[in-house]
């Protein structure tokens, strides 16, 4: 097996064209990027089995999450899919006419809403993220546990600021 990958192809290419620039964040977030596109299409595979997208499974698992009864307001599932609220009323829409959440009345908000994971919604969204795991695990074979847990932490060291700022922006 090469050690060598496209991002080093499109780094070496980029050196020999312009020597006067550092290509280090190129071959660190190429790769980021390419393999973003490798897990999208992993996630877009293991959903399809179940009829969803994969924003209606983030939707699904947002609510699983969140534990009996399953529950979230629209706005507190804007917040943690990071989606318009138009966006999130589309996905509720299509969730609802496939059985998989019920929208109710907030016990706490006379004029609010809950979305409610249904028992065809929680089978689910636990069938996909069985699924998911399976591609995620086996895209992941390749490098240890250890090598698993310092890219964790390095990656959330890269993400932590976006994710802070995302949180300034709703508050």
């Amino acid at each position: 097996m090469s050690t060598s990958d496209e991002v080093d192809r499109i780094v070496d290419a980029w050196k020999r064209e312009r020597p006067d620039l550092d290509m280090a964040p190129l071959s660190v977030l190429s790769r980021v990027s390419r393999l973003a596109r490798h897990l999208d299409l992993a996630r877009r595979e293991a959903f399809a089995a179940y009829d969803l997208e994969s924003g209606e499974f983030d939707v699904l698992a947002a609510l699983r999450r969140a534990g009996k009864p399953y529950a979230l307001t629209p706005s507190a599932l804007v917040s943690q899919n990071l989606v318009t609220s138009g966006t999130m009323t589309n996905r509720i829409d299509r969730l609802e006419q496939k059985d998989l959440v019920a929208r109710m009345p907030d016990p706490t908000d006379g004029r609010g809403v809950l979305v409610q994971l249904t028992t065809n919604g929680k089978s689910a969204v636990d069938r996909a993220l069985e699924e998911l795991l399976v591609r995620e695990n086996n895209m992941l074979a390749s490098i240890s546990i250890a090598d698993r847990t310092k890219l964790a932490t390095i990656l959330r060291s890269i993400v932590l600021p976006f994710d802070e700022e995302s949180a300034g922006l709703e508050n």
